[in-house]
């Protein structure tokens, strides 16, 4: 599990290791781990020009001192000082190897070291800094700890903020490297291990290992109903792609079993693409909503009339009424926008509060879809899908996820961990169908096989 822990979860983790370690352990520590990172970017160190962006705070002392050891290796170092008050020892460290302070950069550099705010800044820019940044733009830019001008609690921006190639963070990733729209200004993200002790965290991203513990696996005496029968009421005349996306999801091979029932020119077609799915009956989880046009309200009803855990999605959100059931809410951000009255760009300003407060009106788990998927339950835990390509964002994409999910709660995960597994799979079965180029939904629900057969041995 990846853990994402906040500035007052990493300050109290270094507070209590500070007082175990020598003075300057951790920022000697922080440093080597991003010089190392700033000559694996730049592919040596020898004759290099690195340009550091040093502001007052520790991510300040963190570019110095990570600058003298450039220079010692050969680079060479200028320090553009945005502050009166800047750590005295990193500068005096690198004026001391060579490096030098600088109103701006003699020559254009190689590689920028953004050291301008330190974690426990505020978002957004001051000019001086932003002014800085002007003048070396299109020069590949290494963050220290996150990219200056980021909420580093929620991912949020305001105002000015720095789009980094690379983030070296240190002792735990935080918020911002796993949420948009700031994750998305952090470029790759490296994480330099300073033996920081840090709790679990309440904002988290499953990885591979985590994913094959979760993924339900038949036993040798399973059958069919035993693996779990998931039910499909999705699609209309209007759109019976829909339908078709939704059953491909939920048909991966994660339940034993799959029912549709809708209109039946759409059945028709259901079972003339996929012979293995049944008709109406008993059922462990519902999927209720994609594409389900003007009747996806009577669909809902149906659905939660059964009492099963229910994954709701597309048409039939409108239609939900808070109330605590075994739900998983599958809505983008403009759907979440609609149910909760607000404008589209306040929840992709801030999909981790809006995912957070959906999921307490709700009384459900809320998959908030996106680059970044990000799904909430009641109580603030969350989890962040970093699986996945740009090319996922193609229609009917979504309808597979529903389908994917209802599977596994069908097969027996709980809501939570169903939803954040089945975003985790469909967005490793989209870099498995499409990799780095275009892809359709269909090819999505093909790939879904292939991306448990990659999981890692439980």
């Amino acid at each position: 599990m990846r853990y994402a822990h906040t500035v007052e979860q990493v300050r109290a983790a270094e507070r209590e290791l500070m007082a175990r370690v020598p003075e300057g352990t951790l920022m000697q520590r922080a440093a080597s781990g991003l010089a190392h990172a700033v000559v694996d970017l730049l592919g040596g160190a020898y004759g290099a020009r690195v340009l550091l962006l040093v502001g007052s705070g520790d991510n300040g002392g963190d570019a110095l001192h990570a600058g003298a050891l450039l220079a010692r290796r050969g680079c060479a170092v200028e320090a553009v000082l945005l502050s009166e008050q800047v750590h005295a020892g990193g500068l005096a460290a690198l004026r001391a190897a060579g490096g030098r302070s600088v109103e701006r950069a003699s020559r254009r550099p190689d590689v920028v070291v953004d050291g301008i705010v330190g974690i426990g800044g505020r978002p957004g820019l001051r000019p001086e800094a932003e002014a800085a940044l002007t003048q070396v733009a299109g020069v590949p830019v290494v963050a220290v700890d996150v990219p200056s001008g980021v909420d580093v609690d929620t991912g949020r921006v305001e105002g000015p903020y720095v789009v980094a190639d690379l983030t070296v963070t240190f002792g735990s990733h935080k918020p911002a490297h796993l949420l948009d729209p700031a994750a998305e200004a952090c470029g790759a993200v490296h994480l330099v291990d300073i033996g920081l002790d840090l709790p679990p965290a309440a904002v988290e991203s499953l990885q591979a290992e985590d994913v094959a513990r979760l993924v339900p696996r038949p036993r040798p005496q399973d059958h069919k109903y035993t693996r779990g029968v998931v039910g499909v009421r999705a699609g209309s005349a209007q759109y019976p792609g829909a339908a078709l996306l939704c059953v491909a999801g939920a048909a991966c091979g994660l339940a034993g079993m799959v029912r549709y029932v809708g209109e039946d020119r759409v059945a028709d077609r259901v079972r003339e693409a996929h012979p293995e799915v049944v008709g109406a009956g008993r059922v462990q989880a519902w999927v209720v909503g994609s594409g389900g046009g003007q009747h996806a309200d009577e669909a809902l009803a149906a659905a939660l009339a059964d009492e099963v855990p229910t994954v709701v999605d597309a048409d039939a959100l409108q239609h939900l009424r808070p109330g605590p059931r075994d739900l998983v809410l599958t809505p983008h951000a403009g759907e979440l926008a609609a149910m909760l009255g607000r404008d589209r760009g306040e929840i992709e300003g801030d999909p981790l509060a809006w995912a957070r407060h959906a999921a307490e009106e709700y009384a459900a788990v809320v998959v908030l879809k996106g680059r970044h998927t990000v799904t909430a339950r009641p109580g603030g835990r969350v989890r962040v899908t970093t699986t996945g390509t740009p090319w996922l964002a193609t229609a009917g994409a979504g309808d597979v996820l529903g389908g994917v999910v209802g599977a596994l709660l069908a097969a027996g995960l709980e809501p939570f961990d169903a939803a954040s597994v089945g975003s985790w799979l469909h967005g490793a079965a989209a870099t498995l169908a499409g990799g780095d180029g275009p892809l359709v939904a269909t090819e999505v629900a093909r790939a879904l096989p292939a991306a448990v057969r990659s999981l890692p041995r439980p």
